[in-house]
């Protein structure tokens, strides 16, 4: 990302900007905006809500009593649109949640501007004096980083990193590279060799591990490596034949590509269900409609390394990562619908299923929104780590509680050589962390870069926590309610300066807790 010039015409004035229409994006505004101060949302795509309307329908909410102020409105209002009670659906159809959110945006009056797609930044010493985004400038107060990959946080140059880190650097159990041994119904529990029986070239779909001089793998357990969990498209499928679109062949159709899954099918026999692949359960979401999401060893998850790049890579790159997935996603699921390899219930039992009519008209009833489970991570005025969170500290300056499990889905489909097995040459998935925590809170200095980098730009999604603290806080209505915090901290400093470091905590506090939020276990 480039500085850009300060010749630019200014062409939007506001008191606080707010980068990224994900939930968090919205609570921001949302919360800014209910505080008086003039707010405009900028969003690079075309449609508001992120993962909350992109196809992620189930919502991880943790513990229910963490949740408050206008993360709970958003899901009583979900509840009453249905006539249920609070928490008694496991959330919205995606379209019904998208019409929500833009209910709250137009009631507080934020001014949404989509198609902005962050082109660069100027910078007077530590202060943001404007970004430039879809043609225009816009300048500000106060600027919130709400998207999931923290483009606006780089701009400025704030310190992050991405991936994993090593186990050393906060002395946290399950940071790194996890043993390959390590046991989960994400992982393969029988023997494929991960090399084509033609050739003995790597299979599609698997990532190639570092080797040593000997051709052996050399990944070892707690190694930061950088790697990100998988990303998905998480796909709202109806059994009911009145809503039902079937799954298309794709142009790109190559069924090679799932030979792999071709052995594990074969090797599994009569054992395996379509719902081994990914969840399917009937009438889940209202609307005779389900959230499908990942689930054993080769899902809708691609575990290739593709998106280890994504968070650092330009507009055309994450354009072509995004594609990949989505051709996957696709030919995955016109496989399972039509190929002789595939057994015949599986076939039979997909065939019940297909795309809604009913949403995502514009994208031919696949998602807008990749399941991105994480991009950058500020490395802020405090670092939220696993002791944190399992510790269920509360910090004097919480502004939001965190209680959803340490959950690290798999980061990588690779191989190794199985010395019990005479050293047979054996595909795994590795990654998967899943450990429950207590309710614990998060501070508003993990929202912060360091006061040098940028003083008044806050980040509520791409916040100041390692990779294993990160997994917890990642959820969506966690961000929410992070974002309020975010919203209400910028009306404040929007009013003193912009200087988000110099917010009183007590009074953002009480502020927050005048509004709802839950700042104690």
């Amino acid at each position: 990302m480039t500085v850009a010039s300060t010749a630019h015409h200014v062409t939007t004035e506001a008191e606080v900007a707010v980068y990224g229409a994900t939930g968090a994006g919205v609570t921001a505004a949302v919360t800014a905006a209910r505080a008086g101060a003039d707010t405009v949302l900028l969003e690079p795509g075309g449609h508001i809500g992120g993962m909350v309307s992109g196809g992620l329908g189930w919502t991880d909410v943790g513990q229910s009593g963490a949740i408050g102020g206008v993360t709970r409105e958003f899901y009583q209002r979900v509840a009453d649109h249905y006539g249920a009670a609070l928490w008694e659906l496991p959330g919205p159809e995606p379209h019904v949640a998208e019409a929500l959110l833009n209910q709250l945006l137009e009631e507080a009056g934020v001014r949404v501007e989509l198609g902005h797609c962050l082109t660069g930044v100027e910078m007077a010493g530590a202060r943001l004096t404007g970004l430039d985004a879809g043609g225009g400038r816009v300048g500000a107060a106060t600027y919130v980083d709400a998207s999931y990959e923290g483009d606006l946080l780089a701009a400025v140059g704030a310190r992050y990193r991405v991936g994993r880190e090593p186990r050393w650097l906060h002395r946290e159990r399950w940071a790194g590279r996890q043993p390959a041994t390590r046991p989960s119904r994400h992982n393969f529990d029988v023997l494929l060799s991960p090399f084509s029986a033609d050739d003995d070239a790597l299979l599609p779909l698997i990532r190639h591990p570092a080797l040593d001089d000997h051709g052996w793998p050399e990944e070892h357990a707690g190694q930061g490596d950088g790697g990100v969990q998988a990303y998905a498209y998480r796909l709202c499928l109806t059994d009911d034949p009145v809503k039902r679109r079937p799954f298309p062949r794709p142009d790109a159709y190559d069924p090679r590509r799932y030979e792999l899954l071709t052995r594990y099918l074969a090797a599994k026999g009569d054992s395996i269900t379509a719902g081994s692949l990914m969840v399917l359960v009937p009438g889940l979401l209202p609307g005779s409609k389900t959230d499908a999401n990942s689930i054993g060893p080769v899902s809708l998850n691609l575990l290739d390394g593709s998106n280890w790049d994504y968070p650092e890579a330009d507009v055309d790159e994450r354009a072509a990562i995004r594609r990949r997935h989505l051709d996957y996603t696709q030919g995955l699921l016109y496989f399972l619908v039509s190929d002789p390899g595939v057994p015949r219930h599986i076939r039979t039992e997909m065939r019940r299923w297909g795309l809604c009519v009913d949403e995502f008209a514009d994208t031919g009833g696949w998602p807008h929104q990749l399941y991105v489970r994480e991009g950058r991570r500020l490395v802020g005025e405090h670092v939220l780590t696993e002791s944190d969170v399992f510790g269920g500290a509360v910090p004097d300056d919480v502004v939001a509680l965190g209680s959803y499990h340490i959950d690290i889905r798999e980061v990588q489909r690779t191989w190794q050589y199985l010395p019990e097995y005479s050293r047979t040459a054996a595909v795994f998935n590795e990654g998967y962390v899943s450990v429950a925590v207590p309710a614990y809170g998060i501070p508003y200095r993990s929202l912060l870069p360091r006061r040098e980098e940028c003083e008044n730009l806050l980040v509520p999604v791409c916040l100041s926590a390692s990779h294993v603290a990160f997994s917890s806080v990642r959820m969506e209505p966690t961000w929410m309610c992070l974002g309020h915090a975010a919203g209400e901290a910028a009306a404040l400093a929007a009013r003193h300066e912009g200087i988000a470091h110099d917010v009183a905590v007590p009074a953002l506090q009480q502020r927050l807790v005048e509004a709802g939020q839950v700042l104690f276990p």
